[in-house]
């Protein structure tokens, strides 16, 4: 992909002392594209966006088709009127999460202080593991290098003193870049910025500054705490001043301990039958009974949500006897939900399921009656090999797509 023109603040010398920046913001660049570009190397260089065919919105665009103005979230008729020769592949939700969860295992292996934002963006502190690994901007380079090569795609780093000005600075170094940005540069640094970089200005709040004649943040800044207050209210004025000041204390919070896992799946094009809906709970069955095994969690209630294509929707939900992780108890928990329930006229637009009453596989687990432990030990093999080769290394038979 091009490389789009940096900012003139990100083009700036800052320094390189980092001994006060321990905060670093790591974000894919254009992720689902990079994703696709693994497998269709031949589009490099095109204006290329994931969403929907006919209908739906943009998930992700390359920089070429930012070019024309083409973003995410954007409606697809829009993005092909201004991209008339934008390609748009279909989503593949379960690749970018296999390989965006490899990527946050590998930060959870550098520090415990890993706060995932997203699919393809996360906080790392990484104060207590200098002496191991060595300076913030020397992990930030480390970081970029290792996912190119385990992965394939790019990653942008912004190194701050705080969260938010990380999260610019990473922004600021993209595409494909890292920036340090040094505690004693951070109000230079920031107030050189144009006022849309500050994270959470909205458009409302922009023209409401521009009509003041603030065009930076510097300008912003100038103004004064109490004139934001009355021209923002008390809470949207003091917080967009604390943060043209760079007064962010908020700290990088790891993952809480889960209480329930789901997996949803939207179609732009509806299932019209129920053996389409049931190979999706299948395949959705099985990424939670991994998930399951990784976390070293059992679940003991399994919920299912279907969408019809006038979005009612239908919620079901079963208590289990026995706790599980197994792909084949989930399923068929699910399964059962799915059949005591109506068929939406005009077909399913969203399927989900959702395992909670989470407890600790230490717990314990009650063999259930005509299961002698081979389930288990099959779900481990998947998973096993899923890990080494890729989730598509091994499906379920019924998922299997017929050749020709």
């Amino acid at each position: 992909m091009s490389r789009a023109p940096r900012s003139q603040a990100a083009k700036r010398d800052w320094g390189s002392d980092d001994s006060a920046t321990p905060i670093l913001h790591v974000d894919m660049d254009a992720f689902f594209v990079s994703v696709e570009l693994l497998r269709r190397p031949h589009l490099r260089g095109i204006p290329l966006a994931v969403g929907g065919q006919e209908r739906g919105v943009i998930s992700a665009a390359s920089y070429e088709a930012r070019a024309f103005g083409v973003n995410s979230a954007m409606p697809v008729a829009q993005a092909k009127r201004l991209c008339p020769q934008l390609v748009i592949l279909p989503v593949d939700g379960q690749r970018y999460h296999d390989v965006s969860l490899r990527i946050m295992n590998f930060l959870r292996s550098i520090t415990p202080l890993v706060e995932q934002l997203s699919v393809d963006e996360a906080f790392l502190d990484v104060s207590g593991v200098r002496k191991l690994f060595g300076s913030p901007i020397v992990i930030g380079q480390m970081i970029r290098r290792e996912i190119r090569a385990r992965e394939g795609v790019p990653a942008s780093v912004g190194i701050a003193s705080t969260k938010h000005l990380a999260k610019i600075a990473s922004t600021q170094a993209k595409p494909d870049g890292l920036l340090l940005v040094p505690e004693s540069a951070s109000l230079a640094f920031l107030h050189s910025l144009p006022i849309g970089a500050l994270w959470g200005v909205g458009e409302k709040t922009r023209a409401i500054l521009e009509r003041r004649g603030a065009s930076t943040v510097g300008d912003i800044a100038a103004l004064g705490e109490k004139t934001l207050i009355r021209m923002l209210g008390a809470a949207a004025g003091s917080r967009l001043f604390a943060l043209c000041m760079n007064r962010d204390e908020r700290v990088v919070v790891p993952q809480r301990e889960e209480k329930s896992m789901s997996k949803e799946r939207t179609f732009f094009d509806p299932l019209l039958d129920r053996s389409s809906v049931e190979a999706v709970i299948l395949e959705q069955a099985h990424d939670l009974g991994q998930r399951l095994r990784a976390h070293g969690m059992r679940a003991a209630n399994v919920s299912l949500k279907i969408r019809s294509v006038g979005f009612a929707t239908i919620s079901r939900s079963a208590t289990l006897s026995v706790a599980t992780d197994r792909n084949a108890d989930i399923f068929s928990a699910a399964q059962r939900l799915f059949a005591a329930a109506p068929f939406p006229d005009g077909g399913v637009r969203l399927v989900g399921v959702r395992v909670a009453a989470l407890v600790p596989h230490e717990a314990g687990v009650q063999l259930s009656f005509g299961d002698d432990g081979r389930r288990e030990v099959m779900d481990h093999t998947l998973d096993a090999v899923r890990e080494r080769f890729g989730r598509s290394a091994l499906v379920a038979g019924r998922l299997l797509k017929p050749q020709g």
